[in-house]
Parts: structure tokens; sequence; C-alpha cells
């Protein structure tokens, strides 16, 4: 039995918690990997490099060589239709079930099951799934795809066409019963010990109207289905992945993905000094003001923390009530200044855009970010997600309609990062002069910027104002000696040095299939169970 999956534009730990999980199972698994240059669905898009750095037929090709017995993508919002497109594609030449997972289909899987090139979509966590999914495959060759019986998660339709629903099964509970990620996956394609990417824990305990956690946290039903959502590993375990990785990989630098890195203050503290003795590279880390004070800020920053990114959104505090936010302004500017004053870098993501929100609240945000001067200020357009309460709220509002809706389901929605993808909108000049202040503000003088306001920033074409806002952000990344950006512009190097021999010589056999990795040995320790907390 081989599982091949195919992913888009950088690593992904959904991906490789998944291969490791079949892989201890007994499953061989493969993977096929895009590197997007030039239009990763997400934040970097020039139309002219995209088109010619696109390899969408050298992944169908490099798929079918594979000659799978399961194909799996774990799909976002921004990914759907080129996930579509490339499972298409690849039916068309070999017969091949197709399983969809991830946020996406998690939130609308009746849309992705009218694809006639999905099979199956896993909703919520899937390693209990697709390994369930694989033992019925392996049992019953040539006799169909349909398994016998319901598999928890996961969704399919029958040869008459109906929905069948598997039971929704609660959250994974002990995450160290969990092997390691996968990382020899990705090792072909990416330099694993540059950044490392890992998570502590899984689960997080706000539900923001416009995040997915919002809804995925209620996937398995009734709160007694479903168990802890904010679940954690130990220390010893984390510390356990880490010292291997830096023996295997030399990690470099560690970004750990935890949607709040800082949940638990004891927890931390025993953390950070075992990272600090054991491992002893910088890291970057996601945190909330709910959850940063003096102590943790001079905790991260001895660890060695590179930096910090912190989701501010809105600063009007009456609007973020209405998000699901209820961190009061003192609060704000408290773990602001306590990781200003540690010496931390800050990132800090605002959107653009929320219905609704006074537009006065753009303003308040430009003296708040002029007062602790992050080093970035990550600026995203708004995007609605499928299943989000924004989503719902903005339909019945009628600030999208039905057919907006429908798009967005589909995988039609804004790009994060581009004014241009939106809609003509009479506020899109208003958003678009408080995006270049934001992304302008490293780069200014501290007198500069308390003399400058929006009304002093001139209308630009979209695409001008984005090239503006890309520069800077460049420049200030440069000032601030931004390892993840470098770390972004070597990854473009280490792609297009690959790619350009072939691309210059326009080679076009078809490229063969990698030879299998061996299975790892048995794990030394009996694995625990995955009983609930």
């Amino acid at each position: 039995m081989k599982v091949v999956f195919a992913a888009l534009g950088q690593e992904q730990l959904g991906i490789s918690i998944l291969s490791a999980v079949l892989r201890r199972a007994g499953v061989e698994t493969s993977l096929v990997f895009d590197p997007a240059l030039f239009h990763d669905r997400y934040y970097f898009e020039i139309p002219v490099l995209r088109d010619l750095f696109n390899r969408d037929e050298d992944t169908v090709a490099r798929i079918v060589a594979e000659k799978p017995d399961l194909l799996a993508f774990s799909v976002l919002t921004m990914t759907y239709g080129w996930a579509v497109d490339i499972a298409t594609r690849v039916k068309q030449q070999i017969d091949v079930p197709v399983i969809f997972g991830g946020v996406h289909p998690s939130a609308v899987p009746e849309v992705c099951l009218e694809e006639s090139a999905v099979d199956y979509v896993c909703v919520g966590e899937g390693e209990e799934s697709i390994v369930r999914l694989c033992e019925e495959l392996a049992a019953r060759p040539g006799s169909g795809r349909r398994p016998p019986q319901l598999i928890p998660n996961l969704w399919w339709r029958d040869e008459a066409g109906r929905t069948v629903r598997g039971p929704a099964s609660g959250f994974v509970q002990d995450l160290d019963a969990l092997p390691f990620w996968d990382k020899a996956l990705w090792e072909h394609d990416l330099p694993i010990g540059t950044s490392y990417l890992t998570m502590n824990s899984r689960g997080c305990p706000f539900r923001c109207t416009f995040c997915f956690n919002n809804f995925f946290a209620k996937l398995p039903g009734p709160v007694a289905n479903r168990g802890k959502y904010v679940r954690q590993r130990s220390v010893e375990r984390c510390m356990e992945e880490l010292v291997e990785a830096k023996r295997r990989w030399n990690i470099q630098f560690v970004d750990f993905e935890d949607d709040v890195f800082t949940l638990d203050k004891k927890w931390m503290r025993t953390f950070l000094t075992e990272y600090k003795r054991e491992i002893g590279v910088p890291f970057a880390c996601l945190v909330h003001p709910r959850f940063m004070d003096d102590d943790m800020a001079r905790w991260l920053v001895d660890a060695g923390c590179d930096r910090v990114e912190m989701g501010i959104q809105t600063v009007d505090e009456e609007y973020k009530r209405k998000l699901l936010r209820f961190e009061k302004d003192d609060l704000l500017q408290r773990a602001l200044a306590a990781m200003s004053a540690a010496g931390l870098k800050m990132k800090l993501d605002h959107i653009l855009g929320f219905p609704g929100e006074p537009l006065a609240a753009q303003a308040q945000a430009w003296e708040l970010y002029k007062r602790y001067r992050p080093t970035r200020v990550n600026t995203y357009w708004l995007s609605y997600l499928p299943g989000t309460d924004m989503m719902r709220e903005a339909l019945e509002s009628g600030s999208i309609t039905a057919e907006d809706a429908d798009a967005i389901n589909h995988g039609q929605t804004r790009l994060f990062h581009y004014a241009s993808s939106w809609k003509q909108d009479d506020k899109l000049k208003f958003y678009q002069k408080y995006d270049l202040l934001f992304r302008l503000l490293p780069l200014l003088p501290r007198a500069l910027a308390e003399r400058l306001t929006m009304e002093r920033v001139p209308d630009l074409p979209s695409g001008v104002a984005n090239a503006i806002g890309f520069i800077a952000d460049v420049c200030g990344a440069a000032l601030a000696r931004d390892r993840e950006t470098l770390i972004y512009a070597r990854l473009y190097g280490h792609h297009m040095r690959k790619m350009l021999p072939a691309m210059l010589t326009r080679r076009t056999r078809p490229p063969e299939a990698r030879p299998p990795r061996p299975l790892p040995a048995p794990p030394m320790e009996p694995l625990r169970s995955h009983n609930a907390a």
C-alpha cells in the first residue's frame, strides 16, 4: 500500500504527522512537492514569473510515476482550486482514489464531494481515519473503493451518489503517543535544518469569528464527545524530538507553529530552560496578549527567541467583542510594553477591512504601532473563510451574496496580502493608505512617523501601492536582520537553482518515481494509548 501526498508552497505539518502514523502502520508514503514560486496563494505573486515557473504538468507526471494506491491532499481555501485541478488531471491518466483533508474540506465537505476527482473527505483530525482507510483499500484490492463500514471522520459518496458520513470522533488527547513528524518526507525538497517547523500543542483557547478555530473546535459535535481541544505534549517528548532533529539535521532555527506558544506559564518555564541547555538555537513563536507578561518576555529572550508574532487584528475594544476577542486595551498595551522592554522583536498582525469596524480604528492602530515600534506590521486584507461565524454573519447581513459565498466555498477567495484581489469598494483607497503606513513604519524615523497621517498618503493604483509595500517589507526585514525573510529568500534560491537547468534545457521526459524509502524500525518504547484526559 502506497500513499502519495501532494503539497504546495511550503512544508505542511498535517502531512508530516499523517505520513508518520501511516509509516508506523506499515504503509509506504511519498511526497510530490510544488514550491509554487511567485504564486504561493498566500503572500508572493508575480504573474509573469508565476507562469514561467509553473510546475503543474511536472507535478501531475511525478504523481503518475509514483503509482499511488491513494493520493492525498491537505487543503486550505487558497489551495483548493489547485488541489482539484491536480487531482482531476491525475485521474485522467490513472485510476487512483483521492482524499482531501485539512481546514477547507472540514468546513465544506459536501462541496468537496461534488468534485468527481474527490473520493473521500476527512472532517477534522485524520490520524485514525487515513490509517483505517488504507487498511480497507489494502484488504479489498480490485473490489471497489468504498469501505464496507463507516470510518470515523471520513465522508464519501456511495454507488448511488448518496453522502456517507462516518461518525465524528473526538480530538486526539495524548499527543505524546503520536510519532514525531516525518521530516524525511520533505528533505529532498526543503532544507530541513535551515528552519525546523514544529508544534508542541494543538488547538487554541479562543474562537475568533474570522479564524478556522471558530468552527474546527466544534466538529466532533456535543462537548461530551470532543475531549479537550487545547492539548499539549510533555516537555520530555518535545525535547526528545528537538534533540533528535538537532542530531540529524543540524537545525539552525526553530519555528514553533503553536496557535499560542506561551499558553501554559509553568510548562513554558520548564521547556525554555531545557531548550536553552539542549538546543540553543534561535527560534520564533506565536503569542497572545493574554499570555504575555514581563516574566514570559524575559524568559523568551533568555532562551534565544529571535522574534514573536502577535495577532492584534483590530485595536477597537468594542469591536473586538464582536470578533469574540475580549482582551482590553490596557492588557494589550501591557503585553506590548513587556515585549518591548525585554528587547523582543515583534511582528504584529493587523487585518484590514473588517465589516462594521469603525474607520477610526485604523488611526488608533497607527498611534499604537508608532508607540511600540514593531519590526514589522503584517497586514492582511480580510478574507472570508468557510465555516466561520464571520462568513455566516456577512451572508446574513448582505455584506456578501449567496453567489459570493458559493465562490468562496469553491476556493475563490481574496488573497490575504493583496488589495487588488478585492472587488470595487468605496473604502479600498482608505485601507490601502493605512496598509502603506503600517508597512513603511519600521523604516520611518520616529519624528517623521509622528507627523505622518493617512491624509498625507497619495492615492495610488493597487499594484503600485503593493509594490511599494513589498519593497518596504524587504527593506524593513533587512534593517531588522529578520531571519524569517532571509530563510524565505534562501528557500527561493534553493528551488530556482533546482528548476532553472530543467527549464533551460526544456526537458520533456516524464520524471521517474523516487525509490521507496525503507520503513522505520519498530519503536523502542511501547506506544501509549490515546485515552482522554
